[in-house]
Order: structure tokens, then C-alpha cells, then sequence
């Protein structure tokens, strides 16, 4: 999944020579975090919530800009980059939001509340599921024959995953499938060979 579909359009944004207090103002009306500093429609800087509290404890605080508190070369993505990059790019530099650029320009902002909710949706998470937890062992297209098992059964698959053990053997597969009755599917899965550890309706 790209950046550009799920990043934030609709920007508050503030010029350079905006006040700390008038910055936190557009923040707390705006319930955000994250402000991006823009200049004819180029990002120019970027701060976040506690870069502008801590300013606001200088004596001067009416005489301090933006510009002087700012990130002046912050982290960007552009918009054509993937979800895992921006996670990535998040937890390496312990940020919480990414301007989206292209070239100098402006164009979004993803955050990591964004990221969070789209592999929540992605993992099926929000959505009423089952669940069957088994293992493939090391049959050959065994994963295509147990996805044949679910569709026969009209089975939606919502999410897969799996446990990191080395011996395949032992690996276990967790299929999120639509909400449904499983007793059918985990008899046609143990019909052919296959260890069940866990069905949860």
C-alpha cells in the first residue's frame, strides 16, 4: 500500500514568521500534533507539539518564531513510497509523523496513527472474523490447497500470518477468515492431512 493513499490532504499548515503561542493555538484547535511550515506552498520546516512547549517557556516567547525552533531539514517521504518505508523511516528516527513531498513541494502528512489504522484494516482486526490456526508441515503447494479448502467452503480469507519457528514442519499459519461456521472447514482440512492446533469462531 502507498503513502499518497492513505496520507492526511487536508493540511494545516503555518508560514515561518508565525508566533509559538499562535502555533500551539492552531494546534489545540485543530487537535494535532504535528504542524508543517510552509513557504509559497514548499515545506521549509516541520514542528512537532513538544518542540513548541518547550519554546514557550523562553522569557521572549512573543519575539520567537517558528522559524527559529523549527526542524529546518526534516525526515520526508514522498507520496509514491510504501506503508512499511514511512514505519520504517517513523521507528528508526522515533518520530510520530512524516511530511509527504514531492520534490520541495508539500502534498501530505502520514502519521503513525494513520500507519497503525491501515494494518489494523489490512490485518482485519476492526472486521467480525474467524480464526484457524494450523500447520502445513512441508507438502508441496500446501498453502494452495488449503486456500482452495476455504474458497470451497466460500471461506473469505482476510489475513494470513505465521510464526517465525526455523523447522517448517512446526510453523504455524493463522488464517482470518470472514465470520462463519469452521467445523466443516476443519474437517476438510484434517480429511487432508492437516494439524489444527486452534478454531476460533
Amino acid at each position: 500500500m502507498l503513502v499518497k493513499k492513505r496520507m492526511a490532504r487536508k493540511l494545516v499548515t503555518i508560514p515561518p514568521n508565525t508566533s509559538i503561542l499562535k502555533a500551539l493555538e492552531i494546534m489545540r484547535k485543530n487537535s494535532i500534533r504535528h504542524l508543517p511550515v510552509v513557504e509559497r506552498g514548499n515545506l521549509v520546516g516541520f514542528v512537532t507539539e513538544g518542540d513548541l512547549r518547550q519554546a514557550s517557556f523562553l522569557s521572549m516567547v512573543g519575539k520567537v518564531s517558528i522559524e527559529d525552533v523549527m526542524i529546518k531539514n526534516p525526515v520526508t517521504i514522498s507520496p509514491e513510497a510504501s506503508l512499511e518505508e514511512a514505519a520504517k523511516l517513523i521507528y528508526v528516527h522515533k518520530i510520530g509523523g512524516l511530511p509527504v513531498v514531492k520534490g520541495k513541494k508539500l502534498v501530505g502528512i502520514i502519521t503513525i496513527v494513520d500507519i497503525l489504522l491501515a494494518f489494523i484494516q489490512l490485518m482485519g482486526i476492526l472486521k467480525s472474523s474467524s480464526r484457524i490456526d494450523l500447520v502445513l508441515g512441508k507438502k508441496p503447494y500446501a498453502f494452495e490447497e488449503v486456500s482452495g479448502i476455504f474458497r470451497a467452503h466460500g471461506a473469505e480469507i482476510i489475513s494470513v500470518g505465521m510464526s517465525n519457528h526455523k523447522d517448517r514442519k512446526k510453523r504455524i499459519y493463522y488464517f482470518r477468515l470472514g465470520k462463519r461456521r469452521l467445523q466443516p472447514i476443519v474437517a476438510s482440512l484434517r480429511q487432508k492431512g492437516y494439524k489444527v492446533i486452534a478454531a476460533t469462531e
